[in-house]
């Protein structure tokens, strides 16, 4: 308690310091947080894309349903697709009418006989699609292949942008939060320094003189920490319609954003905190010990 009771005088004693460091740690939270969902939540988009067939292959009305199978079987060898599924011409008429149920007319004109057999496939990873492409094109009675490399490649390409450009971004905002932190607490210091020397004159622990200095700095990462998660969580709870219009079919967002009261958002919302506090902390209490290392030579 009294390590703590020091950390908030020497917080109290320089607010100008300290709300300067309270306002880098919480620009560096606050990016790190958005990266944070951003790259959790296109992982997800990702992975939900990637299940959705990748290639759907349309056979000539001659083709039989062992033609299917065979290339079926062939695809599953290769060890490279998740999932194969067989829609036959009745499969692919019953999936029209749900499609069009709401237009009698549309359904009037389409019978199962006009309409392809197909293979829907899905790769294990979009690497595999240019591998399986092939291979697909050149089996019997095969008349059209839809490939979805475009999109997947742009997806993959999105998501890996997001990553590099993202951690470069934090990393670089967590440095300079570390060179704040470090230049507060050394600041501070040097302003106790007869104060330290009579502390260790009077037998007091190396420990018992650096932890209120820890706790500070990490009081600032965790002030800060808690600031961006307002923002942040104030900016879901604002974009909530938003995001359900654009991502409500993606299993995971769609629950998590089905309302900003359900269980699921506020237990994201508690987990969001605690891991914002706990790093932002952690990021304030390692600044001060460099700090430490580097001013208190014992």
């Amino acid at each position: 308690m009294q390590a703590i009771s020091d950390a908030w005088k020497h917080i109290r004693r320089s607010p100008y310091h300290s709300t300067a460091a309270v306002l880098t740690m919480f620009l560096t939270m606050l990016l790190a947080g958005l990266f944070f969902l951003t790259t959790v939540g296109s992982s997800y988009i990702l992975r939900y894309f990637e299940s959705k067939p990748q290639i759907t292959v349309f056979f000539a009305d001659n083709a039989t349903a062992s033609v299917a199978q065979t290339l079926q079987t062939t695809l599953e060898g290769t060890g490279k697709v998740s999932s194969v599924t067989y829609v036959s011409k009745e499969d692919a008429l019953a999936i029209y009418r749900e499609q069009n149920k709401n237009d009698p007319l549309l359904l009037e004109m389409v019978t199962a006989d006009i309409l392809p057999a197909s293979l829907e496939i899905s790769a294990i990873d979009p690497a595999y699609l240019t591998e399986l492409e092939p291979v697909i094109k050149q089996a019997q009675g095969v008349e059209e292949v839809v490939f979805q490399k475009d999109v997947v490649d742009a997806l993959l390409k999105w998501t890996n942008a997001i990553r590099i450009v993202g951690g470069v971004l934090v990393g670089l905002f967590a440095l300079n939060s570390l060179l704040i932190v470090m230049t507060v607490i050394g600041m501070k210091i040097a302003l106790k320094k007869d104060e330290i020397e009579i502390l260790t004159l009077v037998g007091a622990s190396p420990w018992y003189i650096r932890v209120p200095f820890v706790l500070e700095g990490g009081a600032y990462g965790a002030a800060g920490s808690a600031v961006s998660w307002v923002i942040i969580t104030g900016f879901l709870v604002w974009l909530q319609p938003v995001i359900m219009g654009f991502l409500g079919t993606v299993p995971f967002i769609g629950t998590l954003f089905t309302s900003v009261l359900s269980q699921t958002f506020l237990l994201f919302s508690g987990s969001f905190f605690l891991f914002l506090v706990l790093v932002g902390f952690t990021l304030g209490a390692v600044g001060s010990l460099i700090a430490l290392g580097r001013y208190l030579k014992f």
